[in-house]
């Protein structure tokens, strides 16, 4: 096939192939077809060969016939007799060729097929002599010539930011990449499946806002050009969908996309999908019970039970699951009690000999935060509810009943990743709109992930908005978790890269 000296250029091997491509619409044929009639996929082509061979002590009372199309992924010629291996979205099959069964004109049309192209073949399906189950090709033809050499075969694409930024290489020299993400398509139908079932509505809400809410996060801001006006990538669709529980919708869920402006790490990526889900006339710790029930429903269907590793950990799902409130937790891990304290200097010198660095910028509830995240988060690898947060850190949620410095808020941490985000949302709309004044004290004080006032939404509170429980989930994060991902990248096809 003529492309073996490694001593050529890229461009050499490029131009190789297109002296190939020229040479196949020379014979009258076009090298970049417009469709393929299959009669089925590599996978169905075995399973269609197996069950007859299952019916038979002949073998050659077998007759399977199958035309099968995907792309040619090894070549090994033997003079008179070839072999290919090709693959498509369900698997591979060796194809062998000969003089005899493609003809002496078509045999050698085969020097102008390269490891890469897509090709297209018919025949009977029979296995060799070594046993292995392979179509014995009695036509080929080229669907599409690729023009670039694939990864080395053996060595595969290893280089982290080449397989990020070019994911189709990825998919085609590592396999088991798309196994990842068919295993999350699985996780996102599963979650779809199980809502639904329970009465859930799905629905859209806008991308573009004119104020970002919803989440503490800084936005990304663009312009409008026929309105002249600034607006946001929406950092969460938490605002909208609670103005459709205020309308009448009572469960209403949104797997939708959203834009951080923040840094990328192994956990963050700034285009990300979560689903929303609120369900109106429920709290938080009916939704917990709830929550745990869609995760498990969600684990089972993807790993096939409840033990499962990730990481390194073997992680046992089986309810019920760890609950702790965050104080406790914190008491716990961190050794500090940081639950009576109301002075913000106070927090942070009991944070700081705890061995966790505080900014000038953070409030008492950022600080209880990052005391979180540093020194319990790492500890809780199975499944574990932390609950009831101070209310600084949680805006939109309902005060808890009997304490008022709290509200009733939950996250759900499973192998050390934090997967979910809770609330008995807040719909008293004066108690609202404190909190949100105190949020813009914070942006004063330099905190730009504070969240910005929202009239609309207050208005909206004001119509009337009846008791309601509101859950995020990390899908990528889950998705993560469920296929053994070290890393955000693994599990979005694109993640956004630096500029080159």
């Amino acid at each position: 096939m003529g492309e073996q000296n490694h001593h050529s250029t890229e461009q050499d091997l490029i131009q190789n192939r297109i002296d190939k491509m020229a040479r196949i619409r020379g014979r009258g044929d076009e090298p970049f077809k417009y469709t393929f009639g299959r009669s089925c996929s590599i996978d169905g082509a075995r399973a269609a060969f197996e069950q007859a061979e299952a019916q038979t002590d002949d073998p050659g009372q077998i007759d399977v016939r199958a035309t099968l199309a995907g792309r040619m992924i090894a070549f090994r010629g033997h003079g008179k007799s070839s072999f290919a291996d090709i693959r498509d979205a369900s698997g591979s099959i060796q194809v062998y060729f000969n003089k005899k069964g493609l003809g002496q004109d078509a045999y050698d049309a085969l020097h102008d097929l390269d490891i890469g192209d897509f090709i297209g073949v018919s025949g009977k399906i029979k296995r060799t002599r070594m046993g292995e189950i392979t179509v014995f090709a009695d036509s080929c033809t080229v669907l599409a010539k690729s023009l670039r050499a694939l990864p080395e075969k053996y060595h595969g694409l290893t280089d982290i930011e080449t397989r990020y930024r070019q994911r189709y290489l990825d998919l085609v020299a590592n396999p088991e990449v798309l196994d990842t993400f068919r295993k999350r398509v699985a996780m996102i139908g599963a979650i779809r499946g199980w809502l639904t079932d329970r009465g859930f509505l799905e629905v859209e809400t806008p991308m573009l806002q004119p104020i970002p809410g919803g989440a503490a996060a800084r936005p990304f801001v663009t312009h409008h050009n026929a309105y002249d006006c600034s607006l946001y990538l929406r950092v969460a669709p938490e605002l909208y969908l609670k103005r459709l529980i205020v309308g009448g919708f009572e469960k209403v869920f949104e797997l939708n996309r959203n834009f951080r402006n923040e840094g990328v790490d192994a956990k963050h990526n700034p285009e990300f999908t979560m689903l929303e889900l609120y369900e109106a006339y429920q709290d938080y710790l009916g939704l917990m019970d709830e929550t745990e029930e869609l995760l498990l429903h969600v684990i089972r269907t993807c790993v096939g039970g409840t033990v499962f590793s990730y990481q390194g950990d073997t992680i046992d799902a089986a309810p019920p699951w760890k609950r702790m409130t965050l104080f406790g937790a914190i008491r716990e891990f961190a050794g500090i009690d940081l639950e009576q304290i109301n002075d913000r200097n106070e927090a942070a010198k009991l944070a700081q000999e705890a061995g966790v660095e505080v900014e000038p910028a953070m409030g008492y509830g950022k600080i209880v935060d990052e005391v979180m995240a540093e020194k319990v988060q790492p500890n809780l690898v199975q499944p574990t509810f932390l609950y009831d947060y101070p209310v600084e850190l949680s805006p939109l949620a309902k005060q808890k009943r009997g304490n008022p410095a709290l509200t009733e808020r939950y996250q759900v941490f499973i192998g050390r990743l934090e997967l979910c985000n809770a609330f008995s949302e807040l719909n008293d709309p004066i108690d609202q709109r404190e909190r949100f004044m105190a949020q813009m004290k914070l942006r004063e004080q330099g905190d730009e992930e504070a969240q910005r006032l929202d009239e609309d939404y207050l208005h909206a509170l004001e119509v009337g908005m009846p008791p309601t429980a509101g859950l995020g989930i990390g899908i990528d994060r889950l998705a993560m978790l469920l296929t053994d991902s070290a890393s955000i990248r693994e599990v979005v096809l694109f993640p956004l890269l630096r500029t080159v």
